[in-house]
């Protein structure tokens, strides 16, 4: 089993930045890519981005490309998500998740772990 935890969501301006940590407990952090997913209301859950078990590869949504930064220590079994550039329409429940596809996967059914969630918002 693996827990994972999220922290850093709030509320934000528009064109503000926020980091997003998901911090990690159980197996092996390092045997696991992780990606970032988001929810809105009323909408399906949206990949993000993922990183792979290493840090040295990372993928993105179009949506969120160039804005966002995933990394990831593995010394600290923790991954980030840097928002920048935050829009209104980035609003949603952010979920960290892990994937025993250690070159990461942008498809939810890929992740066998998920955290519980941190909510962000940004104003207009």
């Amino acid at each position: 089993q693996v827990q994972l935890v999220e922290s850093g969501g709030g509320l934000v301006q528009a064109g503000g930045s926020l980091r997003l940590s998901c911090a990690a407990s159980g197996r092996t952090f390092s045997n696991y890519a992780m990606g970032w997913f988001r929810q809105a209301p009323g909408a399906d859950r949206e990949f993000v981005g993922s990183i792979n078990w290493s840090g040295t590869s990372t993928y993105y949504a179009d949506s969120v490309k160039g804005r966002f930064t995933i990394s990831r220590d593995n010394a600290k079994n923790t991954v980030y998500l840097q928002m920048n550039s935050l829009k209104p329409e980035d609003t949603a429940v952010y979920y960290c998740a892990a994937s025993a596809i250690r070159t990461g996967t942008n498809k939810s059914p890929g992740y066998n772990y998920w955290g519980q969630g941190t909510q962000v918002t940004v104003s207009s």
